[in-house]
């Protein structure tokens, strides 16, 4: 006994290839937008503008400025986590926007090793 698959379904070898073929677009698409946001760069500030750092789509730092009327040499740790708060707030922003405009192209579908 053979089963029936409704009307649309299956296709054959002329749908795979045109499935085939949009996946290799998508890859495409998203190959483009990866390199695009991995050019791209973050700047954010904390402690009121005393530290700033700027990241790359990579997650680099790029840059790290702080003001000297920061730097207390009794209290360091004030220092440290202001740096650590710029930094995870700049790599949060990468990471948001690459998902936002991955999912743009993928249409919300998970997709391994897509970022």
């Amino acid at each position: 006994m053979k089963a029936r698959l409704p009307q649309g379904f299956g296709g054959g070898p002329a749908n795979m290839n045109s499935m085939i073929k949009q996946a290799q677009k998508m890859q495409e698409l998203v190959e483009a937008k990866q390199a695009e946001l991995e050019a791209r760069e973050f700047r954010v500030t904390s402690g009121g503008g005393m530290v700033e750092v700027a990241v790359n789509g990579k997650k680099e730092l790029l840059e790290l400025h702080i003001k000297p009327e920061i730097v207390d040499p009794e209290d360091v740790e004030v220092l440290e986590d202001t740096i650590r708060a710029a930094v995870n707030e700049a790599i949060r922003q990468v990471e948001e926007t690459a998902n936002a405009e991955i999912s743009k192209i993928t249409g919300n579908l998970n997709v391994p090793g897509f970022f």
